[in-house]
């Protein structure tokens, strides 16, 4: 098992829109077909492309788990930075399974089916059901950077050439 949060060859990402995001996992699909994707961390693509999909759905269909409100706080002061830095590789969800929720295994053509679904609910601006447990209510334009910034951190292992 890797610890992620020391890997030194993570690709720089900065996805701009979902567009953006939706190219970048073509060019894996693409890579991964041709027996040409280098993976420096533990998941498979199928594997990231489903746990970025879920966390995206997440806000549709309802989180698996509460914040404590002194996390929530540390978290809120935060968000600007992850909105505009990214976010830290190897952190873990406390009582979370294996560190986080939706690590189940997917094959690649599966995950990424799952991934554009949700990323075309995402860029159709369908309405959030559910507030994010860490930050609360956010605008559309917020939760969708939150969500692509997720994204970079989770893709960055995956190296397509």
């Amino acid at each position: 098992m890797v610890d992620t949060a020391k890997v030194q060859d993570r690709r720089k990402l900065r996805y701009e829109s979902i567009d953006a995001l939706s190219v970048d996992v073509d060019k894996i699909v693409a890579s991964e077909k041709a027996g040409r994707l280098r993976r420096v961390g533990n998941w498979t693509a199928g594997q990231a492309f489903n746990h970025i999909a879920t966390w995206i759905n997440f806000g549709y269909e309802g989180y698996p788990m509460r914040v404590p409100w002194f996390i929530r706080m540390i978290l809120k002061m935060k968000l600007k930075a992850f909105l505009s830095k990214g976010m830290d590789a190897g952190v873990k969800i406390p009582g979370s399974p294996g560190g986080t929720y939706a690590t189940e295994a997917l094959s690649l053509d599966e995950g990424a089916k799952k991934l554009k679904q949700a990323l075309a609910r995402l860029k159709n601006g369908e309405p959030a059901r559910f507030d994010s447990p860490a930050f609360g209510k956010m605008p559309e334009e917020m939760r969708v950077r939150l969500n692509l910034r997720h994204a970079e951190l989770h893709l960055s292992f995956q190296h397509p050439m």
